[in-house]
């Protein structure tokens, strides 16, 4: 004879299905959706927080950027500044120079005349 052991598992599920309450399955998925929405919808404004703490990070980067961007150009001028002030004094000295040879010339010039 055929004994329990040889019941095929799926044999007689086709046939509960259609005992199955439609209200019960909408009381248990709005169960279901009553315990994880909480949730869900904590981690998703937490998510939301976050994206809006990176998006004021990343423009605080920005601007720290330009900052030091600036700060470069700055030290860029106050070394052309430097170097202008040091081309400066070698013209203040070639002209003095000249100022002096141009002097002991015209002295030289006076005094072979004189000779």
């Amino acid at each position: 004879g055929v004994g329990p052991s040889d019941a095929s598992p799926d044999e007689g599920v086709v046939e509960d299905l259609p005992l199955i309450d439609e209200s019960a399955v909408e009381q248990l998925t709005e169960g279901l959706i009553s315990h994880y929405l909480p949730d869900l919808q904590r981690s998703k404004s937490a998510l939301q927080e976050l994206t809006q703490n990176q998006v004021v990070l990343l423009e605080t980067l920005e601007q720290e950027i330009s900052k030091f961007r600036e700060c470069n150009s700055i030290l860029d001028i106050d070394a052309l500044f430097s170097e202008a002030k040091h081309y400066h004094s070698k013209l203040v000295n070639i002209r003095n120079e000249m100022m002096m040879l141009h002097e002991k010339t015209s002295k030289l010039k006076v005094s072979g005349i004189n000779i």
